[in-house]
């Protein structure tokens, strides 16, 4: 596995450190969901941490990845990971190849 799919890859402790931090539940419309949703993407890098990672219901995902509705979801997604972690910075969410 290249080292940049592995980076942005979600482990199985991540999916349950974030599905425990998530409840279970679509931080967007509170239905259950899975913890996949990267946010910053892994096509733009985005690593497969907890930092990185909420859950999300399919419907949601699905607009957070394929609508009009990305950026308003992202912002919201984005303050509710500053309210978990202290010095949250999307800047340490990005696959660096040399860092």
């Amino acid at each position: 596995m290249h080292k940049r799919t592995k980076a942005c890859s979600i482990s199985k402790q991540t999916k349950a450190k974030v599905y425990e931090r998530d409840d279970g539940l679509c931080i967007f419309c509170h239905r259950p969901g899975d913890p996949v949703a990267h946010v910053i993407n892994r096509a733009h890098g985005g690593l497969g941490i907890e930092q990185n990672i909420v859950c999300a219901c399919a419907e949601c995902h699905r607009r957070l990845d394929n609508t009009t509705s990305r950026q308003t979801m992202l912002e919201y997604a984005k303050r509710y990971l500053r309210g978990k972690y202290e010095g949250w910075n999307e800047d340490e969410l990005i696959y660096k190849k040399w860092g």
